[in-house]
């Protein structure tokens, strides 16, 4: 029963953000004047996952994020956060909001956001910690304009670079265009974290 109760509060979690998370994606489309099958064929996607995604079904994948918010001309964390306090500065630890995309995914599992900067308005950085599971894995390959900035705080990781494989541990950084395709991946047998910052505000 313990262990019952335990769970509840993250399978709370995971459908609330699928519930807030489809009801945003379907004002921005609507906002748009694109139908579910316009926004499918643009952000090369099914209609049938759009559907459920706008239906707070499921959680997409981190690729399938970006290709459709990039149709949409809108900010991935806007999709996620609720609005935060325009005088906030500090983000205390225990605070801050996390993001847990859908486990059973397989093209993107295993990942956990942690923002460290919560989405405002005119915010020139966007700043998380990727958290990965054993086996975690961003899945296919992203794009997107910007630039990226990481440092590897714990564990082992495999960063792909425009088909490049490099592999980063503890301590570790790196940079790049966003517009070179990446992707990443937990290479080690422990859990992995890495603090991203990109810009302009991406995910």
């Amino acid at each position: 029963m313990t262990r019952k109760k335990s769970q509840e509060p993250q399978r709370d979690g995971l459908t609330n953000t699928k519930k807030s998370l489809g009801l945003r994606l379907r004002l921005a489309r609507q906002m748009k004047g694109l139908t579910l099958k316009e926004l499918a064929v643009r952000g090369g996607c099914s209609e049938s996952l759009l559907s459920k995604v706008e239906n707070g079904k499921v959680l997409p994948s981190l690729p399938m994020i970006h290709r459709v918010v990039q149709v949409l001309e809108t900010n991935i964390s806007w999709l996620f956060d609720e609005p935060s306090d325009d005088e906030a500065v500090i983000f205390r630890k225990g605070a801050r909001p996390f993001i847990t995309l859908d486990k059973r995914k397989r093209a993107s599992r295993g990942v956990m956001l942690e923002r460290i900067i919560p989405y405002k308005e005119g915010h020139l950085l966007q700043c998380n910690i990727h958290h990965l599971e054993v086996g975690g894995l961003s899945g296919e390959t992203i794009t997107h304009e910007g630039e990226e900035v990481g440092y590897v705080l714990a564990g082992v990781v495999e960063l792909t670079l425009n088909g490049d494989r490099h592999r980063l541990e503890t301590g570790d950084g790196f940079c790049f265009r966003s517009n070179i395709p990446h992707s990443y991946r937990n290479l080690g047998d422990a859990a992995a974290s890495i603090l991203w910052v990109c810009t302009p505000p991406t995910f």
